[in-house]
């Protein structure tokens, strides 16, 4: 129940485990190669999907692309949580609700798919853009549904086509254009002193990034509110030549100089860089004290599906996320069972290193 932008806990893993498992028919124990089956397929479906709308590729407006019952606690936040249970508003998009939107839609389509299995019926219109309003239209306005090829009209699948995109670090996709700029000008930073960034170095930061509300975050309060900020990415890079997850922590966000960087931090929106993730860039303008000016520039960033990772660099990513919660052997075991998923006759020994 977990993105890769939020956290999860060793319970959460247990109990999403522990609901497979007792879920799926006794007679029926997924296979390494069917839960590489389902994921691909769930790739492909939003892949497709999303090429039917233009917009889809932008950074999101209206949701993020993924009852009430009064117990004494806030009301507001239990207004809120109910909000993105049914459905990904993008008022919770810094908050500690978003990564409960991918977990929460993944618990739900494994119940659609048991459901389904046992008989339940359901509109098969559900995608379509009827009236102009159902279906994926409520979410893309250009939204355009399309009949998939057959098998036998050549049909080719999207993962033959294009590579995946994989976040370097735990943050909103477009954090990733201006700490890789940033961290170019960390390096040229590093070359001309002491080998250390020293705010009393900068006088001013310009960022020229695209226009959205939402990740443009002067000074976030909270590391969900850091992880959706222009200004904060760009002034970790620069401080550290790279984003972690470690650069969430409280230590690392309480820092004073990176306060002082942040209150040197201007935006900038040019009409060239819209808010699309093919077409976007991220530039960082640093002007030292002295009057010198280093720029940084990135129009495609390390892990982007026109630059992706290396596998070397996927595990290292994952061995930094996973042992925040997991013990450093059962993450290097994860890593044995994932690399022969394709060989596992039973889904058991993956779904055991989790709890």
């Amino acid at each position: 129940c977990m993105d890769a932008e939020g956290s999860s806990s060793p319970q959460r893993w247990q109990l999403l485990s522990m609901e497979w498992r007792d879920m799926m028919p006794a007679s029926r124990k997924p296979s390494g190669l069917d839960f590489l089956l389902a994921f691909n397929v769930g790739i492909e479906i939003q892949g497709r999907l999303m090429r039917f709308s233009n917009e889809a590729c932008n950074i999101p407006k209206r949701s993020v692309p993924q009852r009430m019952v009064e117990l004494g606690l806030s009301c507001s936040h239990a207004l809120a949580i109910a909000a993105s249970l049914a459905g990904a508003p993008m008022a919770n998009a810094a908050t500690q609700c978003k990564p409960l939107h991918i977990g929460n839609a993944s618990r739900l389509g494994l119940e659609a798919a048991l459901l389904a299995s046992r008989g339940l019926e359901a509109s098969h219109l559900v995608l379509d853009a009827v009236a102009g309003v159902a279906g994926f239209n409520a979410f893309y306005e250009d939204y355009v549904p399309q009949p998939l090829d057959s098998p036998h009209d050549g049909h080719a699948f999207l993962l033959e086509e294009q590579d995946m995109g994989f976040k370097r670090f735990p943050a909103h996709l477009g954090m990733h254009w201006v700490a890789d700029a940033a961290a170019s000008v960390h390096k040229l930073l590093v070359g001309v002193g002491p080998g250390k960034v020293f705010p009393d170095q900068v006088q001013d930061i310009l960022l020229r990034v695209p226009l959205s509300k939402y990740i443009n975050r002067p000074f976030p309060e909270s590391e969900h509110e850091a992880r959706h900020s222009f200004q904060f990415n760009a002034c970790s890079a620069l401080l550290d030549g790279e984003v972690t997850v470690q650069s969430f922590t409280p230590a690392a966000m309480s820092r004073p100089e990176l306060h002082a960087l942040l209150s040197r931090v201007r935006l900038e929106h040019p009409h060239d860089n819209p808010a699309n993730f093919n077409l976007m860039y991220g530039e960082v303008q640093v002007t030292l004290v002295g009057g010198d000016i280093l720029r940084g520039r990135c129009d495609t960033f390390y892990g982007h599906w026109r630059n992706p990772l290396t596998i070397e660099s996927l595990r290292k990513k994952f061995r930094s996320n996973a042992e925040v919660v997991l013990p450093s052997e059962k993450v290097e075991r994860l890593v044995e069972v994932v690399d022969k998923l394709d060989r596992l006759g039973d889904c058991k020994d993956l779904l055991s290193q989790l709890q």
